[in-house]
């Protein structure tokens, strides 16, 4: 696969096609989301119409439906891949304990930054999960869908600066003005 703006290019041709090679040639198989991460593209309709044809071969997973090569030893070899990676703990928790654990990690982090850092951070978060990742990090930390692609957009682009929160002037104006104000007029 290769990129060209918001063109996408691959050598086995259309996205069937492709859907097709990388769930025949993938060692755990692919659910929707995972092979709409890889190819940054929605896969949902492509895959079912793959499966309705014969091409590729769907089961049901931990509730979720994998889709896997038609060929019954790859496939076999992919959900007992699946099952072991899935299963195999990670310094004694499991691959479903750490994704709990990783989102909490990350909502505390988020949680000690200021307003252009939280911006920022969800827009890198937002990058690595690709394809649909800004309405995922948004539901996560609580933030507009907006926020978090100019979050995005700030980190590719150039307007990083390491000065304040804030633009000179922008936000909320002190208190203290306006109680200066009104004490002013009371001692009149």
């Amino acid at each position: 696969l290769w990129f060209r703006q918001s063109i996408r290019f691959s050598k086995y041709g259309n996205l069937i096609d492709t859907a097709k090679a990388f769930v025949d040639t993938s060692e755990i198989g692919y659910d929707v989301n995972e092979l709409n991460g890889e190819l940054q593209v929605q896969t949902q309709e492509t895959l079912l119409k793959l499966f309705k044809q014969g091409h590729i071969f769907r089961e049901k997973l931990s509730g979720v439906f994998i889709y896997l090569s038609i060929d019954p030893t790859i496939r076999e070899r992919q959900i007992l891949l699946r099952e072991k990676i899935k299963s195999v703990p990670v310094d004694g928790l499991s691959i479903d304990i750490l994704n709990h654990e990783l989102k909490a990690a990350i909502i505390l982090f988020f949680s000690l930054l200021d307003e252009k850092q939280r911006r920022i951070y969800a827009g890198l978060e937002s990058f690595k999960l690709g394809y649909g990742g800004d309405k995922k990090i948004a539901g996560l930390l609580g933030l507009n869908v907006h926020t978090v692609a100019k979050g995005r957009r700030e980190l590719f682009g150039s307007d990083i600066s390491s000065e304040g929160v804030r633009k000179k002037g922008a936000g909320r104006k002190p208190v203290e003005k306006k109680s200066q104000k009104l004490s002013k007029k009371l001692k009149e």
